[in-house]
């Protein structure tokens, strides 16, 4: 519902707009400016999805072949500890944590729109545990707010696009991206916490979070006196080397045990493609009216304001073109995709603002859409606090985005 409000807002705003341009201005020229974006953002949208297609068949292929070879179920297991601390009304056993585990496996690889038929079928299973079945529980609410939180280690979806926009490098948004979507999760597992009174002090919660900020701390000694475009080379080998090792490793042990890896492959690819066309109607939409919006000079008017209440701040304001994506996240996907895609259109792939845009969009999660699609699934009405913690995570999330941003690639 509000990504139909602001896909409204975009076309009324920007013609009001070019009306007072054409009458007060003399600006002859601004419908012609907006009727070109319009047909050619179109273009690109389509264009972009078909790209997308090869991408979302090819890892989601190799998905199933984990799926298949019980790789997933492996991955699952292991973080099994850490999720049975955060969702204590949960029993021992019950199926809806596999659904849980599952969900975020796939989201925790990147795998976007597949992980959403994973979470409604945990939120079923978690609602069949609910015995307040209008009102959300606590289970559901802190899966919910870790799900729009969006931890995210390999930001599959995001690679993808920057490949068809050109860069030279599409995986050297990773290790930023993964830094910046773990702050997120914990902010969100923080703010959920606090409410429900979950100890967090436990071993697994423990080991979890002082993993990565070990991790973490490890990369920042190593890459501290780099200078800005060797750390985006470093961060990029990182990268590729971690996206082969699971790719090898699902298909060695699949071919260990006797699985038909081709088989799998194209089972999963099928799936694969099947979402990303799916999307095409959702991106043409989004970029039409953001290309419509730009070219009326709206976008301009806002990023000008903003960058100028920065200016007086004293902070340096080259992020701000990249923010409209951490915005227009929090409530839809899809929209923050295309703003996404936009910025790489206008300012390149491999410019400061692009990399920025990706890492906000791999940082931050739809939690406007998440929360209507999970809790309308179950009929949920009183939702209780899960918005305001899932607007913590985000908000927290967009600022770890802009400091990593800068560290990184400035």
């Amino acid at each position: 519902m509000a990504l139909n409000y602001v896909w409204i807002a975009f076309f009324v705003i920007s013609f009001a707009v070019a009306l007072f341009r054409l009458v007060f201005m003399g600006d002859a020229e601004i419908f012609g400016k907006m009727t070109t974006s319009l047909f050619e953002s179109g273009k690109t949208g389509a264009e972009l999805a078909l790209g997308l297609t090869g991408m979302m068949a090819f890892w989601l292929g190799i998905m199933k072949i984990g799926e298949r070879a019980g790789m997933i179920a492996l991955f699952a297991k292991g973080v099994n500890p850490l999720f049975s601390r955060l969702f204590p009304g949960i029993p021992k056993g019950d199926p809806a944590m596999g659904s849980v585990v599952m969900n975020f496996s796939a989201n925790a690889l990147g795998l976007d729109n597949a992980a959403t038929p994973m979470g409604l079928k945990a939120m079923k299973e978690l609602q069949e545990l609910n015995p307040q079945k209008d009102t959300a529980s606590n289970a559901q609410i802190m899966f919910l707010v870790l799900n729009t939180a969006g931890i995210t280690m390999i930001p599959t979806a995001v690679m993808a696009m920057r490949l068809t926009q050109g860069a030279a490098n599409p995986a050297d948004i990773f290790i930023p991206t993964m830094i910046g979507t773990f702050i997120s999760f914990i902010s969100g597992m923080i703010a959920v916490a606090v409410y429900q009174r979950i100890n967090l002090f436990r071993l697994p919660v423990l080991i979890f979070v002082g993993g990565f900020i070990g991790l973490m701390a490890l990369l920042f000694l190593w890459m501290r006196n780099m200078p800005s475009e060797e750390i985006a080379v470093k961060t990029a080998l990182l990268g590729g080397i971690i996206i082969f090792s699971v790719i090898v490793s699902f298909l060695l042990v699949a071919f260990r045990q006797k699985i038909n890896v081709y088989d799998a492959f194209i089972d999963g690819a099928k799936e694969g493609f099947t979402t990303a066309v799916m999307i095409i109607p959702y991106l043409v939409a989004i970029l039409v009216g953001i290309a419509v919006f730009r070219a009326s000079g709206c976008l301009d008017v806002i990023i000008n304001g903003i960058s100028y209440l920065v200016a007086l701040a004293g902070l340096n304001t080259d992020f701000v073109p990249a923010l409209p994506v951490g915005i227009m996240k929090i409530f839809s996907g899809g929209g923050a995709r295309g703003v996404m895609v936009e910025l790489m259109e206008t300012y390149g792939a491999d410019s400061f603002v692009g990399r920025m845009g990706c890492i906000m969009q791999g940082s931050t999660e739809t939690t406007f859409y998440v929360l209507a699609l999970y809790f309308g699934s179950v009929n949920i009405k009183n939702t209780r606090y899960a918005l305001t913690c899932g607007l913590i995570a985000d908000v927290v999330g967009i600022i770890a985005a802009i400091i990593i941003g800068y560290i990184f690639f400035h």
